[in-house]
């Protein structure tokens, strides 16, 4: 039996690679998974890029998924409190023994791999392969993969999967990806590879060239939202929303997902249509209707608009670009009725915090800046002069610490409000880092 000691000194040993070290070249990772005798072989997938929703879409497409008997692995990243999130066997985090014996399994190859290369492995490298090994041991019938960064380049790009989903495509990661749209969906479309099946979100246009040439080029089949799928109709409910989804096999109706916002209602559109190329449904057959609505029902999304307080609301969300916090905004303006709202914000000095502070600004009275654990945080006194030009300074406080952040905001949110304090809440974002960090002292 692994004890507690034993993954720990495996998590220091996956961190000393650099958990932000970024080197985009698949020979190192392909060698790896060539010695380990090509896990990824062994099953199916689904493979999902875009700029925002990956990790809630890969979620519910699990979901879907399982609730029509299905075994299944999922890889997603960042993750909120252990690397064990990231790989996840039929909806659950692996254990700590069974990571650290895949990874113990792996070592050896990995310093092969590194001794022959100029640069080692990367942590992300290593987590995909521990992921695509862990699938193949379990076993999986199916693999639901999120890229980490991009897709042409990105190691999970090694797949080749026969489903691909693309979600909406923002600008972020510039700095690796290229400053245009066009560019970004250039470097995502490399996930098409010849013969797959491609469900889009609606694209802007700049997007949408690059993601049609690809499929052109290598006899892809591509399904787009607005045209062979999409959300027909939403209505807010208790604790979420309840859709009527038009899906390549037909309209699904009365579905609830307990997620908030339109664009978690898009994510599940494209959850559907993906399940629905995966298993074969399509102009002649829809999925089983109750199985749809179980799915969709048991499936969450840590760190997405999550409630982890009542008395004050204390929501959590990752939005750490502009197009992921206009759909943030957008849900709490449509479907929360905060007569007091005060953000705690924590973003890494390398994000457009400018833009994040101004789509915030209608919507929140007050802010907290902060600086979150990751070493590329902005600094708070940076953030803070930044946050004084958009609200005005009597509107910003700032606190170093986590703890002391959501202190004074809970504070700032119950001052001056006579009675009740169910209409009064705090939101916590800017980052997932920001999440992580304020998920782990309200879960406690």
């Amino acid at each position: 039996m692994t004890d507690r000691t034993d993954f720990a000194a495996v998590e220091a040993e996956l961190n000393a690679r650099g958990f932000t070290r970024m080197v985009f070249e698949l020979d190192r990772i392909e060698s790896l998974l060539d010695l380990l005798g090509s896990p990824q072989r062994a099953y199916p997938a689904i493979h999902l890029t875009g700029t925002n929703g990956k990790t809630s879409t890969a979620r519910m497409i699990d979901s879907l998924l399982r609730a029509h008997g299905l075994h299944t692995g999922r890889y997603t990243s960042p993750h909120l409190e252990t690397v064990r999130e990231r790989i996840s066997l039929d909806g659950e985090p692996v254990s700590e023994e069974r990571f650290t014996s895949v990874y113990r399994e792996i070592k050896p190859l990995a310093e092969l791999v590194d001794a022959r290369s100029d640069e080692p492995l990367t942590y992300f490298d290593m987590t995909t392969a521990l992921a695509f090994a862990t699938f193949a041991d379990a076993p999986v019938d199916i693999a639901v993969v999120e890229v980490g960064l991009g897709g042409a380049e990105d190691a999970t790009n090694v797949l080749q999967a026969g489903v691909c989903v693309i979600t909406p495509i923002g600008l972020d990661h510039t700095e690796w990806l290229g400053d245009t749209l066009q560019d970004i969906a250039l470097a995502k479309a490399g996930i098409i590879h010849p013969g797959a099946t491609v469900i889009s979100a609606a694209q802007e246009e700049e997007a949408a060239g690059p993601l049609l040439e690809r499929c052109a080029e290598v006899g892809a089949t591509i399904a787009r939202e607005g045209g062979e799928f999409g959300v027909l109709g939403r209505a807010v409910a208790v604790g979420g929303q309840v859709l009527t989804l038009q899906g390549l096999g037909g309209v699904y109706d009365d579905v609830f997902i307990p997620l908030h916002g339109a664009h978690q209602a898009q994510n599940a559109a494209m959850a559907l249509a993906a399940v629905e190329a995966f298993l074969g449904a399509g102009a002649r057959r829809q999925l089983d209707i109750e199985a749809v609505r179980e799915g969709f029902a048991s499936t969450s999304s840590p760190g997405r608009l999550e409630r982890v307080r009542n008395a004050p609301t204390i929501l959590l969300d990752g939005a750490h670009n502009p197009h992921g916090m206009k759909a943030t905004v957008t849900a709490l303006q449509e479907e929360f009725a905060f007569s007091k709202l005060v953000a705690v914000i924590g973003v890494l000095a390398d994000k457009d915090a400018e833009a994040l502070l101004e789509l915030l600004e209608p919507v929140v009275d007050q802010v907290v800046v902060t600086r979150n654990s990751s070493p590329r945080a902005m600094p708070t006194e940076e953030l803070a002069a930044l946050a004084a030009e958009i609200f005005g300074e009597e509107r910003v406080a700032s606190a170093e610490e986590m703890p002391d952040a959501i202190e004074l905001a809970v504070a700032m949110a119950e001052e001056d409000v006579p009675g009740e304090l169910s209409g009064v809440g705090v939101l916590v974002t800017g980052s997932v880092v920001t999440v992580a960090d304020a998920r782990r002292l309200l879960k406690r």
